[in-house]
């Protein structure tokens, strides 16, 4: 079995890298638009060859590890392709990629979201071990024939990950709320402090708390920003109901209501027990 991935960043190159050990893979091919990221991938191991696009089509199993932008738009690229072959998308937003999903594709194609990765970009950025442990998010598979399921399914379980199936629109919502809404508080967070305070300061003062706030920041625009844009109306909503949040942290400090505040605080270290 041939596997093709397109995209060699962060999550398409840690995937190459644990795929290759896989035996019942015979070749990973990589595929890249920036070449010299494509090359540093080859060079690090990430794959087995580089490969055109017309070439990956040709694979057993297509990853798309790209921003969800991009996705929508190589989907389209790819509806001519074999009904034998996988599809399989990792985007961090599902309803959008979907709605847009050529015809010809349905049947081999599988909408899912490794629930994995850094703040980090680039095949420099790969690891073997990203994936081991994470969850992954099946959307609507139930539309793919089963082979193409199982496919995904024995991929994702060889990585080591924890599978659960959800609709487009729920996924949507949930990670509008647990994962994109960290994401904006954190760009924002990291833009207030840098106008606020001097490099020299951020420096001797930015503590673990501060680091630990802002360490996805660094992530990719690119890939961030059109998450945001293909997810806008949960995104604004959990925006939202985060001010409302925010306002009511800021009106028990305006009263002095020291016991309502440490009793907001107490009910929020519950998550420790969640996570």
């Amino acid at each position: 079995m041939k596997i093709g991935i397109i995209g060699l960043g962060l999550m398409g190159g840690s995937l190459g890298l644990c795929l290759k050990e896989n035996k019942l893979i015979s070749k990973v091919f990589g595929y890249d638009t920036d070449e010299k990221n494509a090359k540093e991938a080859l060079n690090l191991g990430l794959v087995d060859e580089l490969a055109n696009f017309k070439e990956i089509k040709t694979c057993d199993i297509i990853i798309l590890a790209i921003p969800v932008d991009a996705i929508v738009r190589v989907l389209k690229e790819l509806k001519d392709t074999a009904s034998n072959t996988t599809i399989i998308e990792l985007g961090s937003t599902k309803k959008e990629i979907i709605k847009s999903l050529p015809k010809e594709l349905k049947s081999h194609f599988i909408a899912a979201h490794p629930m994995a990765g850094t703040e980090n970009s680039g095949a420099k950025a790969a690891f073997k071990e990203l994936y081991k442990n994470a969850v992954c998010v099946l959307c609507e598979s139930e539309t793919a024939e089963v082979k193409h399921r199982q496919r995904a399914v024995e991929l994702f379980s060889y990585l080591g990950m924890q599978i659960i199936f959800m609709n487009a629109s729920a996924h949507d919502h949930h990670t509008g709320i647990i994962s994109h809404l960290p994401h904006a508080i954190s760009f924002a967070l990291a833009n207030f402090v840098m106008k606020e305070e001097n490099k020299k300061n951020i420096v001797h003062l930015g503590g673990p708390s501060f680091k630990g706030m802002s360490r996805i920041a660094k992530s990719s625009p690119a890939m961030w920003g059109s998450i945001f844009e293909q997810n806008k109306e949960n995104l604004l909503t959990s925006i939202e109901l985060f001010q409302n949040e925010l306002e009511l942290c800021k009106k028990m400090i305006q009263d002095n209501d020291e016991k309502a505040l440490k009793k907001w605080m107490k009910k929020a270290n519950a998550l420790r027990d969640i996570l």
